[in-house]
């Protein structure tokens, strides 16, 4: 049996040197395996000694819903991709010693698994839904038939088949940083919180499987969203815009500070301005600087009224 308590198919699963070990141990040349029948009554036999005396057993179809139960409770609540659910498959039938399935039936087993826990994690995140935020929710994804009866100013509001300016917007990556782009993001922000989510929504769930299902709803059309169940449905938009508040309020932080660096440099930069040009304005500064030099040493001991202002043209007016 191999390392995955499997049998292999072939020789062709087998590396030459582990056919060349085990041949010597036996006492039997390595080429004896070629002429081995890999299907038929005599290979069953033997698998079926090999299981009997290694304490394994054929997985049948109660092993099989068990696995699936186990799966959908333990680890594709908080897995989701299913090539990791398939090695925690084959590793919980090494601990229950039974014999793994064929690989289209492991696939089908953690498809189920993978489908049960989707069902009950949905389930549970709906119902911690108010009837009223689920609404605004569906509202997001709904056609401009089912939006006529919206509340004004209610969220989720919109127009045409390709989809709800509110659900577009909120998707949308920020702009430059602008005045522009900080109000479009608060009215992002504002989109979001009008949904109502609860803040614990989430408390019980990976966050990686919430990042799946943000991932879900981001990619996916309002029209397709529409044909998943009603709690799958509403559980990815709360997903989605569970994730996107706290990334538009990254982003708001972000534009504010670089905002604020901006004023900063602006300011450094009119108040610079400003000196060069007041500085510009006087001719011959540095004839002024070196007749001012000069009359300073020759009476140090003056005032600067009887010594340095005569020594400018123009005097205490030109300094000013």
């Amino acid at each position: 049996m191999r390392s995955t308590a499997g049998f292999p198919r072939g020789r062709f699963e087998l590396p030459g040197e582990a056919v060349e070990f085990v041949a010597r141990q036996v006492q039997v040349p390595a080429a004896e395996l070629d002429v081995y029948e890999w299907s038929g009554r005599t290979v069953e036999y033997h698998r079926s000694q090999i299981r009997g005396h290694l304490g394994f057993r054929e997985c049948s179809v109660a092993d099989a819903e068990k696995l699936t139960g186990w799966l959908a409770e333990h680890v594709a609540c908080k897995e989701r991709r299913p090539e990791q659910v398939r090695v925690e498959l084959l590793a919980r039938c090494r601990t229950e010693s039974i014999e793994p399935p064929t690989p289209g039936r492991c696939d089908r087993i953690v498809g189920a698994a993978l489908r049960v826990s989707e069902e009950t994690l949905t389930a549970r995140i709906s119902a911690r839904l108010t009837v009223e935020s689920t609404e605004r929710k569906v509202l997001l994804v709904a056609g401009a038939d089912q939006e006529d009866g919206a509340a004004p100013g209610e969220a989720g509001t919109g127009e045409g088949e390709d989809g709800p300016p509110a659900l577009g917007k909120i998707k949308e990556a920020p702009g430059n940083v602008s005045l522009e782009t900080m109000l479009t993001e608060i009215d992002k922000l504002l989109a979001v919180r009008a949904v109502g989510l609860p803040a614990d929504l989430f408390a019980d769930v990976a966050p990686k499987v919430v990042a799946g299902w943000r991932a879900r709803a981001a990619v996916a059309s309002p029209s397709h969203l529409r044909t998943h169940p009603l709690p799958l449905r509403v559980t990815l938009l709360a997903a989605l815009l569970h994730e996107r508040e706290r990334e538009i309020t990254d982003t708001l932080v972000e534009l504010l500070i670089s905002t604020v660096h901006r004023i900063g440099a602006r300011a450094e930069r009119k108040v610079t301005e400003q000196l060069v040009n007041a500085f510009k304005k006087v001719s011959g500064k540095e004839n002024i600087l070196f007749k001012l030099a000069d009359a300073s040493i020759g009476e140090p001991e003056g005032t600067v009224r009887e010594v340095v202002y005569p020594a400018v043209s123009g005097g205490e007016q030109t300094l000013r």
